[in-house]
């Protein structure tokens, strides 16, 4: 767990490769990245001009599932692949709601770890903290988080926008099931993943930049996704498009088209 800034001299940043999370803050028009991510970036946004879009209205998922939990009672947030910081943050949404929330941020990369002040921005009611460590390292995340969460109870699992980046071959259900095994009935998962389903070639030309420079992509089937629901009941209306779950619930994203966006969104709780 961290509380305090870390000494910028204690923060190694690899600046000589892409990183996903900081592609995501170009993206989103943020400035904590590296001409390498621009580099990537603008690579993918030659094959699909849209990825801003898309960046956003991922974002826009998050924020509308993260106020529907609060609205239907949960006030305990495990986010995993927290990313950048880009306000309105996932603590801002639950503690506008229920300023008690209790957020925990997991992240592996360093430069998350040097905005982890933006993060610890709690309500004086509520807690927030965060935790560096991998999603292939659920034990880890589950020993820290607990100092903060009470697992007797229920917790959102936020697995926004990260399994793609985690193969079969490295146990992505494997991990999500070890998670959900820690949390009671009454918990939920929060989850959006890209997709190929719609963009078959543009999505295979998109795997070979991630190949070539040692990233992971694994872009799976609406039925792949539906699978890391298994064993919980969706909330409506299920599997569904991101843009398309619960748009009531927040301002729609400006910019999109009758072309669906290539990802899926849903929220399922445990029974």
């Amino acid at each position: 767990m961290t509380g305090q800034n870390p000494a910028p001299d204690e923060i190694v940043i690899d600046t000589g490769n892409p990183h996903p999370a900081r592609m995501y803050d170009w993206f989103l028009g943020g400035k904590d990245n590296y001409p390498v991510d621009e580099e990537m970036g603008r690579q993918l946004l030659a094959l699909d001009p849209r990825v801003p879009v898309m960046a956003k209205v991922n974002r826009a998922f998050m924020h509308r599932a993260t106020r529907w939990l609060a609205m239907n009672g949960v006030r305990q947030f495990l986010d995993i692949g927290t990313g950048i910081p880009t306000e309105p943050n996932l603590h801002q949404i639950a503690q506008q709601v229920a300023p008690e929330s209790r957020v925990v941020y997991c992240d592996n990369d360093p430069i998350v770890l040097a905005h982890a002040a933006a993060l610890l921005r709690s309500t004086p009611e509520g807690v927030t903290e965060y935790v560096q460590a991998d999603v292939r390292d659920p034990d880890t995340i589950v020993e820290q988080a607990g100092k903060v969460l009470d697992f007797s109870k229920p917790v959102a699992l936020s697995l926004v926008a990260l399994l793609h980046f985690v193969s079969d071959e490295d146990g992505a259900y494997e991990l999500v099931d070890r998670l959900l095994a820690e949390v009671p009935s009454g918990s939920y998962l929060m989850l959006s993943h890209a997709t190929a389903d719609f963009t078959p070639k543009k999505s295979e030309e998109a795997g070979e930049l991630y190949k070539a420079r040692s990233l992971t992509l694994a872009l799976r089937s609406r039925d792949e996704v539906a699978r890391f629901f298994r064993d919980l009941e969706l909330v409506e209306p299920g599997v569904e498009v991101p843009d398309k779950w619960r748009p009531e619930l927040g301002e729609p994203v400006p910019g999109q088209d009758d072309e669906p966006i290539p990802g899926y969104a849903a929220v399922g709780r445990k029974p």
